[in-house]
């Protein structure tokens, strides 16, 4: 690999999961067009989903998937395009779960699952997935039994700390679906912890995410209201749009009484990435986001 293209992948892997994820897209895009022009397919392959990443971790959904579609629609021979081609298929999955389409997620992760072949990354990444896809589902059951499955395959691998990461985000999003909300927010603590040690800023976000809302399930909201506080700043200063929106919803509507003003602002910045998140869906998939319960309540409020 040429010292330019390594450079280029490195820089854009840092942004995924250490930094601001938009701070990978134009390494990314230069990584992939490198690539392909000196005829190296797997790096190529490598570098867009990586760029899919960093496009969804920032709310770029519309743009993210169509990086992405076509490598996770794609099924090479090769078993290093095939493994970042699975990797593809789990993240768009990814994408439809967070516009709360999951059973589409769920075929975009049975897909990912097809290709993974005996890569464990890929491997862990669709069983987590459909775990995920489950809970989605209110599948309780589908989800631990797939949680059990991405456990073994994670096993022994102490340095895989988006992956145990992962796992306790689901086991919390479980545990909630369960009424366990202090399960859950043990689940989250650690999921925080272990992100922090590994600096990942946007697990980091998420895990507070997570955190709140088990807070907020077991009535304590005090609690959740620093957890919220810290998951939204962190959000905002890595532009990520996923998180932003639904920390700073949760937060508006828990301090309304006591902060009007801080209220108001964090509704206002919630609607704000919510449309941001709209604008750059294609128009079928902008009305489908739009008309989600969720997201009608807060853009009518």
């Amino acid at each position: 690999m040429s010292e330019e293209l390594e450079d280029l992948l490195t820089a854009g892997e840092r942004a995924a999961f250490h930094g601001r994820p938009a701070a990978g897209v134009n390494p990314l895009q230069q990584a992939v067009e490198l690539a392909h022009a000196a005829g190296r397919d797997a790096e190529a392959t490598a570098a867009a989903w990586l760029l899919g990443v960093c496009l969804a971790a920032s709310g770029r959904y519309g743009s993210a998937l169509s990086v992405l579609d076509g490598l996770a629609a794609h099924d090479p021979q090769e078993a290093d395009k095939r493994l970042f081609c699975s990797l593809a298929a789990a993240t768009v999955g990814s994408i439809h779960r967070q516009l709360g389409r999951h059973a589409d997620g769920q075929h975009w992760d049975n897909r990912a699952l097809a290709m993974a072949g005996s890569a464990d990354e890929a491997l862990f990444d669709a069983h987590i997935g459909l775990a995920a896809d489950a809970v989605g589902l209110g599948d309780s059951p589908g989800a631990l039994a797939e949680i059990a499955v991405a456990e073994q395959v994670a096993d022994g691998r102490t340095e895989w700390w988006r992956q145990r990461v992962r796992l306790d985000w689901v086991r919390a999003e479980v545990a909630l679906l369960q009424g366990r909300p202090e399960e859950a927010a043990r689940r989250a603590a650690t999921a925080v912890s272990i992100a922090e040690t590994s600096q990942a800023p946007r697990h980091v976000a998420k895990g507070l995410l997570f955190a709140g809302i088990s807070f907020v399930q077991a009535g304590d909201l005090d609690e959740a209201t620093a957890m919220l506080r810290r998951s939204a700043s962190l959000a905002e200063s890595l532009g990520s749009l996923p998180l932003v929106w639904p920390s700073r919803a949760m937060l508006g509507a828990l301090v309304e009484i006591s902060a009007p003003e801080e209220a108001q602002k964090s509704i206002a910045t919630a609607r704000a990435a919510v449309r941001t998140i709209s604008d750059d869906l294609p128009p079928a998939l902008a009305a489908e986001w739009t008309a989600r319960a969720d997201v009608v309540a807060l853009l009518e409020d």
